[in-house]
Parts: C-alpha cells; sequence; structure tokens
C-alpha cells in the first residue's frame, strides 16, 4: 500500500462523508415525494376532489419555508380566459381549482423549472361517457398532478438549489346538465377556439390553458406531466413513460435522467405529418383526431400553446398505476423528474 499522508486520508474521508450525507438526503427527499405522490392518487374521488387537493397544497406551504403556495378558483379562471379548461367541470358540482405552487432554492431572479401536472380527480369521461368497467381506476387520472406536488415537496425537502414552479389544473369530468358536449367550441387563454369532439379528450383541455399560463413565469423550461391517453398503453406498455418535446438537449436530458434513476421514458416523434388530423371546420384546432398514432396527435394539439419556451410532455397513462391485485399509484415518474432537477441543479444541464 502506498504511504499516504494523514492530512490527505482525512480530506479523503470528509469528502466521502460529504457524498454519503448528500445521497442519504436525496434518498430522503425522493422518499417524500414518492409517499406523498402515491398517497394523493390512492385515495377515492370523494376524499380527494379538486379543492381537497388545492387544500394538500397550501398545507405543504405551511409546512416549507421556501414553498408558496396560491390556488385560483373558478371566477378567476374566467377572468383568465381559460374556457379551455373550465370546459372540463361544467357537469360537476365541483368546482375546478388551479393550484400554483412556487419552490425558491435559488437566485430570486434565476428562471425557474416549471411542471404542469394534469389533475382530474376523476374522469367518467363526460358525455362522452367511458365504460363502466375499470372505471374506479379513474381516481388515477390525476397522477400528473400529484407527482407535482411530490417533486415540489422533495425540492423543499432537499433544499435543491434552484427555482421550481409547479402548476396544476385540477377538475372532474363528469356528465351532467350543464356538461360540455361533443361539438362545443370553446376559447383557449391563448386565443385559439377548439372543437371539442370527444369529452374524453379532456385533459389535453386542462392543459393547454394551465400551459399558457406557465408564459408568466419566463421558465428555463417546461415539463408537463399527465396520464393522457390510452393510445400510449398500447404503444410502450406499462414499462416506459412517452416522451415528446419541442427541444432535442431538454428531451435527450430528460432520458438521461430517467436511465439514471431507473425510471424511463422513450422519445416519440413529434413531427407536423401527424397533424392534420386535428384540423376543424369549425375551430382553429379539434381536440382529438382519429385513432392512430393517438399519443402522438395529443401532444402536437399541446404543442401549439407551447410556442415560448422549451417544452417536454410524458405521457404517463401506462406508468402511473397498476391495475389488478397490484392495483395503487406507483409514484412514477416523480424519481425521473427529481433526477432531472438535481442534474440541473448540479449544472449537467444547460439549458
Amino acid at each position: 500500500m502506498p504511504d499516504t499522508p494523514f492530512s490527505q486520508l482525512t480530506i479523503q474521508s470528509a469528502d466521502q462523508s460529504g457524498a454519503v450525507q448528500t445521497t442519504v438526503a436525496q434518498t430522503a427527499a425522493a422518499l417524500t415525494g414518492l409517499k406523498l405522490t402515491r398517497d394523493l392518487a390512492n385515495l377515492p374521488g370523494n376524499l380527494c376532489t379538486p379543492s381537497i387537493l388545492a387544500e394538500q397544497a397550501l398545507q405543504l406551504s405551511a409546512q416549507y419555508a421556501d414553498l408558496d403556495v396560491s390556488v385560483l378558483d373558478e371566477p378567476e379562471l374566467e377572468d383568465l380566459g381559460m374556457g379551455s379548461f373550465l370546459s372540463v367541470s361544467r357537469g360537476s358540482q365541483q368546482p375546478a381549482k388551479l393550484i400554483v405552487l412556487r419552490y425558491t432554492g435559488g437566485p430570486t431572479a434565476a428562471a425557474p423549472i416549471a411542471l404542469v401536472g394534469k389533475a382530474v380527480t376523476f374522469d367518467a369521461g363526460g358525455i362522452s361517457l367511458k365504460p363502466a368497467a375499470k372505471m374506479d381506476e379513474m381516481k388515477f387520472d390525476m397522477c400528473g398532478g400529484a407527482s407535482v406536488l411530490g417533486v415540489l415537496a422533495a425540492c423543499a425537502e432537499q433544499q435543491l438549489p434552484i427555482n421550481v414552479v409547479g402548476i396544476v389544473p385540477s377538475s372532474e369530468n363528469l356528465p351532467g346538465g350543464q356538461a360540455t358536449k361533443p361539438g362545443d367550441i370553446v376559447t383557449s387563454m391563448s386565443g385559439q377556439t377548439i372543437e371539442i369532439l370527444n369529452t374524453d379528450a379532456e385533459g389535453r383541455l386542462l392543459l393547454c390553458d394551465a400551459l399558457t399560463y406557465t408564459e408568466r413565469f419566463k421558465p428555463a423550461a417546461v415539463i408537463d406531466i399527465a396520464t393522457l391517453t390510452g393510445a400510449c398503453v398500447v404503444a410502450l406498455g406499462h414499462e416506459a413513460t412517452g416522451l415528446m418535446a419541442n427541444d432535442a438537449d431538454l428531451a435527450q436530458a430528460i432520458l438521461a435522467a430517467g436511465e439514471a434513476a431507473q425510471d424511463r421514458a422513450w422519445q416519440l416523434p413529434l413531427w407536423d405529418d401527424y397533424a392534420a388530423v386535428l384540423k376543424s371546420n369549425f375551430a382553429d384546432v379539434a381536440n382529438v383526431g382519429d385513432r392512430a398514432a393517438g399519443t402522438i396527435t395529443a401532444a402536437l394539439f399541446l404543442s401549439r400553446f407551447t410556442k415560448k419556451f422549451r417544452w417536454a410532455h410524458l405521457d404517463i397513462a401506462g406508468t402511473a398505476w397498476h391495475s389488478g391485485k397490484k392495483k395503487g399509484a406507483t409514484g412514477r415518474p416523480v424519481l425521473l423528474l427529481l433526477q432531472f432537477l438535481q442534474d440541473y441543479a448540479a449544472g449537467k444541464i444547460s439549458l
């Protein structure tokens, strides 16, 4: 064994101790985020309404000094012109909520990473009613929003030295006398009109207005997370999250984070060639196309509202929960997102 000065051994030991402490802190924060995400997602629809989800977010604000939470109610959403978002809750007695979380761990002027999570606390499909079989699992349609709350809690727990904004549009999608009907046309916050051909394609109606709202934070990048399409389950099964993006570097960073965290994603194309099916004779865009490439066309719909920032879309329809005897939320993609944010904080990702 070569001679090594005792002082150098001491420095090496201190370095190793610091690395261990960092790993322990990251693991503890990840477990906090995973548990919160799973616990919220596993709640039944009568115990996790948009209002209750908003209350859970406000409790996080009381728990963490660096986390500020505000909740926008339906009159405020109307004032903002969020006609697309508000169309989803028309058939429900539960009012929609837009939950805004701001974690400030970095310099106040530093551009944040924005996470936008779909939180439909129960999705019956609206007038385009879903089949009864497995409809109970539609309480999991808020897993994207739950993952945003989990990640923001983990950032605050770990005191990650960056700024992160979480945007959680939350609603119920039920049939009713006031419910949106197939063929109705609504105006989004961006001013684009949308022909709603299928009320069960509601997630993109929430997300498009939430993405437009996110512009005000001047984010370095935006990642939305949603149990968006059954087509993604057909394409990728339950192993990989679907990824589409308008920025190649952002997509690659997310893929690498997924590999490192063993919470993998797989990239699908976002080519304009697929967009023709979203054309409408009566509005700027239709909310659905035909069955072919449904995951891609849903992302292409969202991409119309992301022209002003780097954006990636994670479709977690196949990875957010287990069915059958193992029924329950998985907590994905919390580990992927945390790894991405940790890499960004460490300077491994340039945006």
